[in-house]
């Protein structure tokens, strides 16, 4: 079978070559309208209460994963963190993780339990963070993070690290250090993709 050439309406083409093998081979477009499965934007979750945010159900397929936070607060004074989870639970331990808040000198906070969004020194009640996580797979449950964030105190927030689960990723927890202060403002979300 020779390839198949589709010519677009002003200019371009897409070329749809057989298998040089054996063999019933589907491919299926979606609609314009239809929502992609392979990139996947979860329910926002009102974080304005509780002591943690749970994303469960996260498919076997996905290969990153972006956290985003949206004016998000705590009633105390705890760094926000970030935590991997698969079948067995979210997992608060072998994390290699930093992050960094800009200032005259720079305010770093490290933690082996997650993956922290701050330093103690500039984490305030008051405190609104905006900004995203985003988590990707090197493969065999091994997973590495980077984001940025903006604190309403005026800080600029980086974070980094890593963390390798034991089994596959299946949820995500947003969180405290000291796990006790309760959210008590903004939205938090996910997206995933394959």
């Amino acid at each position: 079978m020779a390839s198949l050439v589709l010519t677009g309406d002003t200019s371009g083409q897409v070329t749809i070559a057989a298998p040089a093998v054996a063999g019933t081979n589907t491919l299926t477009l979606q609609a314009a309208t239809a929502t992609n499965s392979v990139n996947t934007l979860a329910t926002a979750v009102a974080s304005t209460s509780g002591t943690s945010i749970n994303f469960t159900d996260i498919p076997s397929w996905v290969k990153k994963i972006t956290v985003m936070l949206n004016g998000v607060s705590t009633n105390g004074t705890s760094i926000p963190l970030i935590q991997l989870g698969d079948s067995g639970g979210i997992e608060n331990t072998g994390y290699s993780a930093v992050a960094g808040a800009a200032a005259s000198a720079g305010v770093w906070g490290t933690s082996t339990a997650g993956f922290p969004i701050g330093a103690s020194s500039i984490s305030t009640a008051a405190n609104l963070l905006y900004g995203s996580m985003t988590f990707t797979t090197l493969g065999s449950n091994a997973w590495v993070g980077q984001g940025c964030f903006y604190a309403s105190s005026g800080y600029s927030i980086s974070a980094s690290g890593a963390k390798s689960t034991s089994d596959t990723l299946t949820q995500i927890r947003i969180t405290t250090v000291n796990g006790t202060d309760t959210f008590d403002a903004g939205t938090i979300n996910i997206l995933y993709e394959g």
